[in-house]
């Protein structure tokens, strides 16, 4: 019975170890702020500061993608915004569907065939922000995200990510040197995580999209390069937008997800609630599992004989207590 219960209590603990190891950098997304990595607004001049004189690390080319070559009418707003502000000095690089897919068959020919196969467009669109940016390095900017000043001061940081809510850094604007291994790191792993994960939201989320980045960022953390040239430092909300310094103006983006990302967007809102359940449903699992495994014993009877006869309580109480020779032993005292 002992040994039952010890082979019973090792295969839940690993169970539940592999559990958590599977969604280990998942659950450390939840309180990792990014701080130690954070762009303070003490680093950045004033907007249009004339006393800002720093090498650059990061080149002035400006990627965006779409479709076509022709904008939206809702996004030419917030284009206009960078395009006026950047025109002067910055390259602009507008990535189409066909143009993007001749880059990756040229540069990247091993990558062609997943990139052809991704479900959905936007898979595409987040893989060839992650590929021009390892290989040209610059800044690249969602059609949604206008400018609200210059992106100068962010060119002094060898890589940067923004910080979104409620957790994780997002993939609509970021900034880069050329092969930089986080990138590097980012293009590398994107046939291990290209997965269909039932919900669209969700299978986008954690192939391509921010999911996938934060996961990644997190991970490379951990790796030890997150130093010097190599280090990734993060934007955050308040120096992304909602401030006369910030560095972007947010239009409204483009609903490419169907119903379930409003399923997504109320478990961000409730995660501490989801977690407790989570750990009160997986304890009623395991009791569950436990008095299964009870009732199992119960149909036992010493020596095997009567099998799948349900035992009384005496009986149990009698097998829980010794083995048959003992009781046996018990028994012809009783009768001398």
């Amino acid at each position: 019975m002992r040994r039952a219960l010890l082979v019973f209590i090792i295969i839940n603990v690993l169970i539940i170890a592999f559990l958590v190891r599977s969604v280990f950098t998942l659950l450390t997304l939840l309180i990792e702020d990014g701080a130690a990595d954070a762009i303070h607004r003490g680093e950045l001049p004033a907007p249009n500061s004339p006393l800002f004189d720093h090498p650059r690390l990061i080149p002035k080319i400006l990627h965006q993608t779409y479709k076509n070559e022709s904008i939206p009418e809702r996004w030419k707003e917030p284009h206009q915004q960078c395009q006026n502000l950047h025109a002067e000095d910055y390259e602009y690089k507008l990535w189409t569907d066909e143009t993007a897919r001749e880059f990756i068959a040229n540069e990247y020919p091993w990558f062609i065939e997943t990139y052809d196969n991704y479900k959905f467009p936007i898979q595409r669109a987040d893989t060839i922000r992650y590929f021009v940016l390892a290989h040209f390095g610059g800044v690249y900017l969602d059609l949604d995200d206008g400018c609200n000043r210059r992106l100068d001061p962010l060119l002094i940081y060898p890589c940067w990510l923004h910080r979104t809510l409620p957790t994780g850094i997002s993939n609509d604007a970021m900034g880069a040197a050329p092969q930089h291994p986080f990138l590097l790191f980012v293009i590398e792993s994107l046939q291990a995580y290209d997965r269909n994960w039932g919900l669209p939201y969700i299978t986008v989320m954690y192939s391509t999209g921010p999911l996938f980045l934060s996961v990644l960022w997190k991970q490379y953390m951990r790796s030890g390069l997150n130093t010097g040239e190599g280090r990734v430092r993060v934007l955050m909300e308040t120096e992304y937008q909602k401030h006369p310094w910030s560095f972007f103006t947010e239009f409204k983006g483009d609903s490419w997800h169907e119903d379930d990302a409003r399923l997504i967007f109320w478990m961000g809102d409730h995660w501490f609630l989801l977690t407790v359940t989570g750990f009160a449903i997986a304890g009623v699992v395991f009791l569950i599992s436990w008095w299964i495994y009870q009732k199992l014993l119960d149909f036992r009877t010493p020596g095997g004989v009567n099998r799948g006869r349900k035992a009384s309580p005496t009986t149990w109480f009698w097998n829980r207590k010794g083995s048959p020779k003992q009781r046996y032993e018990l028994v012809d005292r009783h009768e001398v």
